[in-house]
């Protein structure tokens, strides 16, 4: 039996061989051809394939494919109220009637009309905003407001480790579920691949349900593995919700040695924009869990809200399955709006060709652009791609600085002290065109501008990137920017 398993992977191995040539050159055509890529895509598949075609073919299976004409998640149960939505606000923008508390903001109209008809965005104005910059504070708050559900939880995350952090979470769950309280967690199969299947039958059998996005082949094989759900949503009872860059791990609360301080961004939002994160969370829920939670009018509740705000918030997503790069183009849209300033806070700074020649034309226009990245990298090439960026956009004359407190991970992106865009989303071709992202957009100053002074904040732990100190790195370094950045359009 043995010899005859043996013998059959000898000859499948010398089939392969012998057609590596014809293999490579059909894979080669599926790219080009039949695939909707970025040229500097093409290019760096093509050259993975030529100068190592077996493992360039092993990881094409693996992080190549493309999941862009597909339709992964639909919405038709509530297809019509959304459309009734977003064409009612439409109009309201075409005739002038758009109320916004500040009337500086109608130059943001443009935007807004875009995200309604490119993702259904819908804009509400009675949100409350609040800003977590520190982990320890926002798990803090996570863990009160789900002690007080009533109805739901629904908790997803890119990353959940099972250390201290989540032995605090999963007692509050199990709690709240014990009392007739529906609890789901979804969680990404591969950044949650440090978690046993017995944590999550652990759960299952306290009555909470787990749903798992893109689930391993055989437990191990994962053929997707680039195509990752790094959406962090928590939906309560349809009132609170927080969305943002933290994930569950002991290193989002400082307490990781080779990161130290984990500095980051979150928003707990109070207001009728959760009902947009309770949607979001659904589809994800129902395509991993092939359920179909919209049948339950229960969850879509118009709560009572204890805070009275008044931010006008959209949120908005974007992934693979998208027709539109919607987070990408808010971003630059965003860019091409500033007037005065351009704040960004990313941990991955590795823009495609529009995005960079945005930025670099409003620094070259007078434009305060400031940009913030980590001063230590979590991936290598992705870091020295970075510096790359960086330092092109330092010669075009914007400020960039390098954080040093520890490990800066927050994604947000400011304009002039009236609009934000924050969420889970990076500045780099991974989040734009591979992640399935969300973020929220927030039209208010008092909102943005706190989120402004947290930045300059974080300026005085900062290293201001001058043109000087980039052109004094070593040539090390820059052999390390080089080659990561032929390798970005893949990071």
């Amino acid at each position: 039996m043995a010899e005859t398993i043996w013998n059959g992977t000898a000859v499948t191995y010398h089939f392969i061989m012998d057609h590596l040539v014809i293999i490579n050159i059909l894979l080669s055509l599926v790219i080009i051809f039949f695939q909707r890529r970025s040229p500097q895509t093409v290019w760096t598949w093509l050259l993975i394939l030529y100068f190592i075609p077996i493992l360039g073919f092993v990881m094409y299976l693996m992080i190549g494919q493309d999941f862009h004409k597909s339709r992964m998640f639909k919405a038709k149960e509530i297809e019509g109220e959304l459309k009734y939505a977003v064409r009612r606000q439409e109009e309201r923008i075409y005739r002038k009637r758009l109320r916004l508390a500040n009337p500086e903001l109608r130059r943001f109209e443009d935007l807004i009309l875009y995200n309604l008809e490119a993702g259904q965005a819908v804009l509400t104005d009675n949100n409350d905003v609040r800003v977590y910059a520190d982990g320890k504070e926002k798990f803090r708050a996570l863990i009160d407001e789900m002690k007080q559900a009533k109805c739901y939880i629904h908790l997803q995350y890119y990353i959940i480790r099972n250390d201290e952090l989540w032995q605090k979470i999963e007692p509050v769950l199990i709690q709240k579920a014990r009392q007739g309280v529906e609890v789901r967690i979804l969680f990404d199969s591969m950044g949650c691949r440090t978690m046993h299947n017995r944590d999550w039958h652990r759960l299952e059998r306290e009555g909470i349900q787990v749903a798992e996005f893109f689930p391993a082949l055989l437990g191990q094989f994962q053929l997707r593995m680039n195509y990752r759900n790094h959406r962090k949503i928590v939906v309560i009872d349809g009132r609170i919700g927080f969305v943002g860059g933290f994930n569950v791990g002991r290193e989002y609360l400082g307490k990781n040695k080779k990161f130290g301080y984990w500095r980051d961004t979150h928003l707990c939002i109070e207001g009728a924009a959760v009902t947009s994160l309770a949607v979001r969370f659904v589809l994800d829920w129902n395509y991993a869990a092939k359920e179909n939670l919209f049948q339950q009018d229960n969850l879509f509740e118009i709560p009572t809200y204890v805070r009275k705000g008044r931010d006008p918030v959209q949120i908005i997503s974007s992934g693979p399955d998208s027709k539109t790069k919607t987070i990408h183009d808010n971003y630059l849209r965003l860019i091409h709006s500033a007037k005065k300033h351009v704040y960004i806070q990313t941990p991955y700074l590795i823009p495609d060709d529009s995005i960079l020649d945005a930025l670099m034309i409003a620094s070259r226009s007078g434009i305060d652009v400031r940009i913030m990245v980590p001063c230590k990298p979590d991936h290598p090439f992705v870091y020295w791609a970075t510096y790359s960026y960086l330092g092109e956009l330092v010669q075009a004359g914007a400020k960039c600085y390098v954080y040093n407190n520890g490990f800066l991970h927050a994604k947000t992106l400011s304009v002039d002290g009236m609009v934000a865009c924050v969420g889970t989303a990076n500045m780099d071709i991974r989040s734009f065109e591979l992640n399935f992202e969300v973020n929220a957009v927030i039209y208010s100053e008092p909102t943005v501008q706190r989120l402004e002074r947290i930045f300059e904040t974080d300026m005085t732990k900062c290293t201001h990137v001058t043109r000087k100190v980039y052109d004094q790195r070593g040539f090390i370094i820059r052999v390390k920017e080089q080659f990561s950045r032929l390798l970005s359009p893949l990071l």
